[in-house]
């Protein structure tokens, strides 16, 4: 297992310093976060990785005008960590060794989050055992994990990550409705 990890890091952090951030009207593969709040979250949690784990590539401000952040990877995060444990919505990745397929499946599932999910594997067997036991809101398959389609896969998550209920989804809009019990004796109004 060593040996497969070892290799995807390597692979992974090539790749990744060969994305360029910037203006996406200039077009760059990876423009600015959302807001100066988004930033700031964002960069703590940065520092945070930076105390707990180990950095192999980004943690820096991007340059530019506006909120950039070099995309972001941790690696040997353990999985109680902080970045293991918590959601962070910019370019911030923790890498977790697992020690078998279950065990990855375990790790993931041992959080209080449960938006999106991801499975990269020519294997069915695999597929069918995460898609009964990977506690996520969408779990995407040799694909991309971002870009729900309204009425084609609702979007909504577990535990912390949502509230069960998917936006585009049947029940969705029962989420904007107040419900109520009401209860009158028999024989009030007679």
């Amino acid at each position: 297992m060593s040996k497969i990890y070892d290799q995807f890091v390597k692979r992974l952090g090539e790749e990744v310093a060969k994305i360029k951030v910037g203006p996406g009207e200039d077009n760059f593969r990876m423009g600015p976060v959302s807001s100066e709040r988004a930033f700031k979250s964002i960069m703590k949690y940065i520092e945070i990785g930076k105390k707990e784990n180990k950095l192999l590539y980004g943690g820096d401000i991007a340059p530019g005008n506006g909120f950039y952040i070099q995309p972001t990877i941790f690696i040997d995060v353990k999985p109680k960590d902080t970045l293991a444990q918590e959601e962070v919505f910019g370019p911030v990745l923790a890498v977790i060794k697992a020690e078998t397929f279950e065990n990855a499946i375990e790790i993931q599932n041992d959080t209080k989050y449960g938006l999106t999910g991801a499975l990269y594997s020519k294997n069915p067997k695999k597929w069918e055992y995460a898609k009964l036991h990977f506690h996520c809101g969408n779990l995407y398959g040799n694909r991309k994990c971002t870009g729900a389609l309204v009425g084609v896969h609702p979007f909504g998550g577990f535990n912390l990550s949502g509230t069960d209920s998917k936006a585009g989804g049947r029940d969705y809009l029962l989420l904007f409705l107040q419900a109520k019990a009401t209860a009158l004796k028999e024989g009030t109004f007679a």
